[in-house]
């Protein structure tokens, strides 16, 4: 029984103002500009260009304060940490297990932005175990920032199969930093795109035959989306007007990418008045199908490899297939992901 939803690119566009049209147009001149330097590379004009093209995704995003930028939010050394971070991730000489890697690294960032940075006068402590019993049993005491208010009503939604290690890796980080041992439940989704169709006439599809989630357990919730790139924004709109159709009304919604285009995040910020992006970098335009330019190419594959044609693996056989270190590591929340599939 078919049992899909569909959204459309020009519903997209139509949460966009006019000088949101009219920035959006100017990167797009500036990144035309940069490409006359591709082919033959000069590499200073490429520099001063891109140069030129932080500058102004820098003064765009100050008109958005729900747009966060890792690498316009931070320090300065932690810019520099984000650029290495997301130069390893684009190169296409970066072999499959540092793309896990870096990714890891690039969500744990993400998390620290959105949950562990701000100062607080919650404090909490850690009393830890050592293995160190001579001539008693030792302990140590750890103080941590308090931030269980924040991460213990949260619900990792899936969207893309690209998206399952990262969410399974915020979801970690929040194991981590509550001091309960919070461990997230997760609501799949179902959707892709019609890649028949360019960026201005793209459509999302939602098959909710093959989506597992109860609606009952996401209401009032703090949902998070880990989504490693954010091209258009359609998938993560497409999924909470469902839900908000569906009467669900989320406390919050944060998205989390590795590249966002602007263009993708303004969307989904102008759609969905309660949702945050955090990025750790911003790439300026997509090509006429969609993708994210200069971008860092498929990433689900990248990280998760290549199905053949004719044994594309669901779920389950993407777990199995992320190999024991990821299965021990990741345990609870392959757990909480069995459990919503199985039932």
């Amino acid at each position: 029984m078919e049992n899909k939803i569909i959204l459309k690119a020009e519903d997209l566009d139509g949460y966009l103002t006019d000088e949101d049209m009219s920035d959006l147009k100017r990167l797009d001149g500036l990144f035309t500009d940069t490409m006359k330097s591709f082919d033959p590379m000069d590499k200073q004009k490429i520099i001063e260009s891109y140069d030129r093209m932080g500058h102004a995704m820098q003064e765009i995003c100050r008109k958005h304060p729900r747009i966060k930028v890792y690498s316009f939010e931070t320090e300065r050394i932690a810019q520099a940490e984000a650029s290495r971070v997301i130069s390893k991730l684009r190169d296409e000489n970066t072999s499959h297990h540092e793309f896990m890697y870096y990714s890891q690294r690039a969500y744990e960032m993400l998390f620290r932005m959105a949950y562990a940075n701000e100062e607080t006068d919650r404090k909490g402590h850690i009393v830890v175990k050592t293995p160190v019993t001579y001539p008693v049993q030792n302990y140590a005491v750890h103080k941590i920032p308090d931030i269980d208010y924040k991460i213990e009503n949260t619900v990792m939604c899936v969207m893309l199969r690209g998206a399952l290690l990262p969410s399974m890796i915020v979801s970690k980080e929040i194991e981590e930093f509550s001091s309960h041992k919070y461990i997230t439940p997760f609501a799949l989704f179902k959707i892709s795109r019609n890649d028949s169709k360019n960026e201005n006439n793209m459509e999302y599809i939602l098959d909710l035959n093959k989506s597992f989630f109860n609606l009952k357990s996401l209401e009032g919730k703090d949902l998070i989306f880990a989504d490693p790139m954010n091209a258009t924004g359609g998938s993560l709109v497409t999924v909470v007007k469902y839900l908000q159709k569906q009467g669900i009304k989320p406390k919050s919604i944060a998205f989390f990418n590795t590249i966002s285009t602007m263009k993708g995040s303004i969307r989904v910020t102008r759609a969905l008045e309660n949702c945050t992006c955090y990025t750790l970098w911003m790439d300026p335009v997509m090509n006429e199908k969609a993708y994210i330019m200069p971008g860092l190419g498929d990433a689900g594959d990248r990280l998760n490899g290549c199905d053949t044609k004719d044994h594309p693996r669901n779920i389950m056989q993407l777990l199995a297939d992320y190999g024991h270190n990821i299965t021990s590591l990741y345990r609870s929340q392959m757990f909480e992901i069995e459990r919503t599939v199985l039932g």
